[in-house]
Formats: structure tokens, sequence, C-alpha cells
């Protein structure tokens, strides 16, 4: 373990983890959830829900992501890797060049109310178990924000990484990015969800998943 978290290839990866995240993760979706409930909630309550939620699907993917090296040729993972954030990269300075505004933020919102105005069924057993342990704001910002990103760009990008990259380094700069995003919404609210530029973050999520492409084919930074 302690040889893993040694030299560069560790380091590397972490500062690549967090970058990733960060640009992936802010004026996301889960950004926005954490962002509204906040407003509505005490903010320890959602930040502690979220983080342990993002937290969750961060060892989850870099696990997956570390599983793909064991059933294929590590030369395969890497190209497989390559190519997934080339796609990424691609994506991203596409939408940036298009110059359109997402409407996550309106669809969140949306999404809330919707379910707050909707009847709520009875809960099962299990549910009751749960509210007994939990907080009902901190288990609805777990719920909301791990379905979220479930599937989401950066955990698929998380998973690609891992299958690259130093899994410990991935795991925590996917928690530091994590945090950092998420701290920022529960703090800033709505306030910094509406003045944040998608184009601008795009743009930058971009050209580093170009990047990330580059230097994974080329194994550089290992």
């Amino acid at each position: 373990l302690r040889s893993r978290l040694d030299g560069s290839g560790f380091v590397t990866a972490t500062t690549q983890s967090l970058l990733m995240v960060v640009v992936t993760e802010l004026g996301d979706k889960t950004f926005f959830i954490a962002a509204i409930l906040a407003m509505r909630n005490p903010r320890g309550l959602v930040l502690a829900g979220a983080l342990l939620a993002l937290y969750v699907m961060t060892v989850l993917s870099a696990l997956l992501g570390k599983a793909f090296p064991l059933l294929f040729d590590k030369k395969y993972t890497s190209i497989a890797a390559s190519a997934l954030f080339v796609y990424f990269g691609i994506v991203l300075l596409r939408d940036a060049y298009k110059g359109e505004e997402s409407d996550e933020l309106k669809e969140v919102e949306d999404e809330l109310k919707n379910e707050s105005s909707s009847s709520v069924p009875a809960p099962s057993t299990v549910r009751k178990f749960l509210a007994a342990l939990f907080n009902p704001v901190f288990l609805r910002a777990f719920t909301l924000t791990f379905l979220a990103e479930w599937g989401d760009r950066s955990q698929i990008a998380t998973i690609a990484l891992a299958a690259s990259k130093n899994m410990y380094g991935v795991t925590l700069g996917g928690v530091i990015g994590h945090t950092i995003c998420t701290t920022l919404a529960v703090v800033g609210g709505r306030m910094l969800a509406t003045r944040i530029s998608e184009r601008a973050v795009a743009a930058t999520g971009g050209v580093l998943f170009l990047m990330f492409a580059a230097f994974t084919w080329l194994g550089f930074l290992e």
C-alpha cells in the first residue's frame, strides 16, 4: 500500500482526478441539487448527505476502473480510456462553441418542486428504519445526489481514469474535488449557481480531457 501512495503516479492521478471532477461538477446537476436544498434546509445536513453520496460513488467508480486492468491487458484499457477522454473533450468543446447554457438549474428546481408537491406514499419498513437512524434532510440529500451522479459524466470519467492511473490517487482527487464543488454549492447557493459560466467551464473541461487523452495514450505522467 505504501508503495502505491508514493511517487509521481499517485500525485499525477490525484491532480488529474481533482481537475476532472471540478470541471465536470461545477454547474452540474448534483451541484444544483446541493445549492437548492441548502437554501431550504440546514446546510450542514445537506452538505453531509451530498458528500457521503459522492464519496461512495467515487470509491465504487475507482474500484470498477481498477477491475478492468485485471480482466484486460493494461494497454487496451489505456486505449479505451484515451478514447473516452477524447469523446468527452470533443463534446465539451462542442458545447462551449455552441455557447448554449443548459437548463439543468431550472430542471432541478422543477423536479424538487414536483417531488414536494406530490403525494407522499406510506413509508416502508426500510424507510422507517432509515429515518430513525438518519435525519430526513440528510437522507434526501444523499438519495438525490447518488441517483443524479449514477451514470453521470464524472462517474464514467472516474472509472476510465482509475483504469489507467493510480486508483488511490484517483479516489483522493475525486474526494477533494467533490468536497470543493459541493461546499461551494452549499455555501454559495443559488447566487453562485446562476453566475457560473457553463460555457467557460465546458471549454476548460474539454481542453483538460484532451490533455488527459494525450497523456494516457503516450504514457506520460504514469
